[in-house]
């Protein structure tokens, strides 16, 4: 056969993510936090794009659904491809939008997730709008893009409270101005200060402060004594056993006994009793009074000051409620989600002025992206929406009856009822949270593996087998501790068919002792 050069043409197939659906993907698993930063800055950068003002609340009616004017009935069936003007699904309807939409979907490992989420109660707030009307296109964080200017109202209450908060330093601070040092150690103490960490712990080594300031150790020693009685008390220690000993000093419980129980904190955590008894020379009864006080104590004492950077408080991203006929409802939270619009006025304006070429290629530009921006939150409020309706669908029993209801499920029976990925599915999930009757959880909360049932039955949920397990410690007879076979024995008698150590693994999980160490604290009354 001849080697000669040719020119062939093939036909293939592959796909490309652009730098838009790279984005695109990314905003599913923002918080709502993250995602008000992203639009910030687009904003920031977009001529055409700002943030929405005057938005009206959705109206709807006395049986749970919606004013057909307004968008979708009780059903939840979607208007036309574009425009949602609802941001309430009931739970009857399967699919939370009709229009064929593709998925933001990648291709990712299967991922189950299985943690515990620790329920808190939230205040149930009504949110979601839409405007209607002009030259603007807008997306109203309710899942909804449609005509005309919009509002927004501004909630930073909140986060004007929180900066109002009073700094660790800044509080350390203001003790040191009406302090009797020396004008060399307030150097000194303003060095120690600044060197703290978050819990209000000196991490740095005395003797490196020492060779940095030019003193002696012995100054930065005396120093550092005269902060340790600084508010709050406990600060400016060196490690925890310092901490506890400076508030101990203050209540004046620091005797020779404190002294060794506090040399031992190693076989407190072991809760090695007979070990702490014999180490300080008490009987049981003072050992229980001792251990008592070191739980009063605050190990962290700095922590009650706000940090370097504001905490951000969890807020739900979605609201499942009961309307008035007993049905589920799922209702995204648009009070925390950016309304931004697009000035197709502003545009149309700067479009007829431009002369250059360079010119109108920016606008365009600008308007392409503004225009991709609105329709994928658009996208992102439809996707978590599905998402979040299927769950609650799924877990009905939960929301019914309680954790003991909780079903196995995995992103695969999910990611099947919607028609979409898995690893979207994940996306949505991630850093999300539901508020409901029973509290506030995290999506993922809600994906559970399975254990297998005794009876051949339904298998249970092991989230719920942890439910159990807690109940039963809680109930068991001081006399009678439960071990861990017991449990087993007990648990199987429920029609649940679990291994001892995987009861051993719950129980550690959910922070309860052996039975051993259960039976010498309840033996010493704590």
């Amino acid at each position: 056969m001849a080697l000669t050069p040719r020119l062939d043409l093939r036909q293939s197939q592959q796909l490309v993510m652009t730098p838009q659906l790279q984005q695109a993907i990314k905003l599913l698993q923002y918080t709502n936090v993250e995602l008000t930063d992203f639009v910030s800055g687009e904003v920031e950068k977009n001529p055409l794009l700002d943030f929405a003002e005057g938005d009206a609340p959705i109206a709807s009616d006395s049986d749970g659904g919606f004013d057909a004017d307004h968008g979708a009935d009780v059903r939840g069936e979607m208007p036309q491809e574009g425009v949602v003007r609802s941001d309430e699904v009931l739970l009857s309807n399967r699919d939370v939008g009709t229009r064929d939409d593709n998925p933001l979907d990648a291709d990712y490992s299967d991922n189950v997730f299985n943690s515990d989420a620790v329920p808190d109660r939230a205040s149930m707030s009504e949110g979601g709008g839409m405007s209607g009307g002009g030259d603007q296109l807008s997306y109203s964080g309710s899942g909804s893009i449609s005509g005309g200017g919009g509002g927004f109202e501004e909630g930073g209450a909140l986060e004007a409270r929180l900066s109002e908060e009073v700094l660790l330093r800044d509080h350390l601070n203001d003790q040191l101005k009406i302090s009797h040092l020396e004008p060399h150690e307030k150097m000194i103490a303003t060095h120690l200060i600044e060197s703290l960490d978050d819990a209000g712990y000196v991490r740095e080594e005395l003797d490196q402060i020492s060779d940095q300031l030019g003193c002696s150790l012995d100054e930065v020693e005396s120093v550092l004594t005269i902060l340790q009685g600084m508010e709050p008390v406990g600060v400016f220690a060196r490690d925890l056993t310092e901490c506890l000993a400076i508030q101990l000093r203050e209540k004046d419980r620091f005797d020779p006994c404190m002294q060794r129980l506090l040399e031992n904190l190693d076989k407190v955590a072991m809760r090695d009793f007979p070990a702490l008894k014999k180490a300080c020379g008490v009987d049981e009864e003072d050992l229980a009074d001792m251990l008592q006080e070191l739980r009063d104590l605050n190990p962290k004492p700095g922590l009650a000051f706000a940090g370097s950077e504001l905490m951000q408080p969890v807020v739900p991203d979605v609201f499942v409620r009961k309307n008035p006929a007993g049905i589920w409802t799922v209702e995204l939270n648009t009070d925390t989600l950016p309304k931004v619009l697009l000035n197709n006025t502003y545009y149309s304006e700067l479009t007829s002025l431009a002369g250059k070429k360079d010119d109108k290629a920016y606008l365009s530009e600008c308007f392409s992206n503004a225009n991709w921006l609105v329709k994928a939150l658009d996208q992102r409020a439809r996707t978590i929406m599905k998402v979040a309706t299927e769950l609650v669908k799924q877990q009905q029993m939960f929301f019914d009856r309680g954790v003991r209801h909780l079903r196995p499920l995995n992103l695969k029976a999910i990611a099947e009822a919607i028609e979409m990925h898995e690893s979207t599915v994940s996306r949505v999930t991630a850093n999300k949270y539901l508020s409901c009757p029973r509290g506030l959880f995290e999506m993922k909360y809600f994906f559970t593996s399975a254990i297998q049932s005794a009876d051949g039955m339904e298998s249970h949920s092991a989230e719920s087998v942890r439910d159990q397990i807690k109940e039963l410690i809680d109930k068991e007879d001081p006399k009678k501790i439960l071990s861990d076979d017991k449990i087993v024995e007990l648990l199987k008698t429920d029609g649940v068919d679990i291994a001892r150590r995987t009861v051993a693994k719950y129980r550690e999980a959910l922070n309860i002792p052996s039975s051993v160490q259960r039976r010498r604290l309840k033996k010493m009354g704590l």
